[in-house]
């Protein structure tokens, strides 16, 4: 596998569970996309002391992931995100064919 992945963390607000994956599907995971990052895996976890929320989008090159981490897209989906989540965290990694943390 070649690439990058941007590996995301988060956990949802208390009592916003309903509207985050309202936001999730119809806003979040959309707007990714269209900045090219594609969503390839993402974990709920339902038990342990880890983030709710678990995502991995791929992208070609690190080039690409800057890019995207610089853009005003990226700034308003995480100012929006903000509403529903807190302890959003993310990093960027070269892609291996497995989970990755």
């Amino acid at each position: 596998m070649s690439g990058v992945k941007v590996l995301m963390s988060w956990d949802i607000l208390p009592g916003r569970e309903e509207d985050y994956f309202e936001f999730h599907i119809r806003k979040f995971v959309p707007t990714l996309e269209k900045m090219g990052l594609n969503l390839s895996e993402a974990w709920l976890t339902v038990y342990g002391e880890q983030p709710r929320m678990l995502a991995e989008a791929l992208m070609p090159s690190m080039g690409s992931v800057q890019r995207v981490l610089r853009s005003n897209d990226w700034d308003e989906l995480g100012l929006e995100l903000d509403d529903f989540v807190e302890n959003f965290n993310y990093k960027v990694v070269k892609a291996k064919g497995s989970f990755q943390m």
